[in-house]
């Protein structure tokens, strides 16, 4: 009986201290729109299109998050401390514009032409800054 009340009381005090389940977390869509946007400008200064692509994969995970649409698992999630995505975690009246943001950037993607996938990324991040 012992056991099982402290481990009760351990699972009570992790969540308390925010320990647990990302869900768990408090949400800072500002935070992660930021960080989107700071990787769109890294895809924007990028010296090759695999950085640029690598970069605008961070971007649409940022705002997607784990299960959204266009959310890559294969590549990193510089967001993943901060919420489930900057579109679900935002207020309503932002998510067009992020969802706008997240379509440049998977258009970005699509190019071959590295001049061409900067200038997407860096459209990315303008627009990104237009919500913050």
């Amino acid at each position: 009986m012992n056991r099982i009340a402290l481990s009760l009381s351990a699972v009570a005090v992790a969540a308390v201290l925010g320990f647990g389940a990302p869900s768990a977390r408090a949400a800072d869509p500002a935070t992660e729109i930021a960080t989107a946007a700071a990787h769109a400008g890294m895809a924007a200064a990028s010296a090759d299109l695999t950085m640029v692509h690598m970069h605008l994969h961070h971007v649409i995970n940022c705002l997607a998050g784990p299960g959204g649409a266009g959310y890559d698992a294969a590549q990193a999630n510089p967001c993943k401390d901060q919420g489930m995505g900057a579109i679900p975690d935002s207020m309503a009246d932002k998510r067009g514009a992020l969802e706008s943001a997240a379509e440049m950037a998977k258009q970005g993607l699509a190019q071959d032409d590295p001049a061409m996938a900067k200038q997407e990324a860096a459209a990315v991040q303008a627009a990104l800054k237009k919500t913050m």
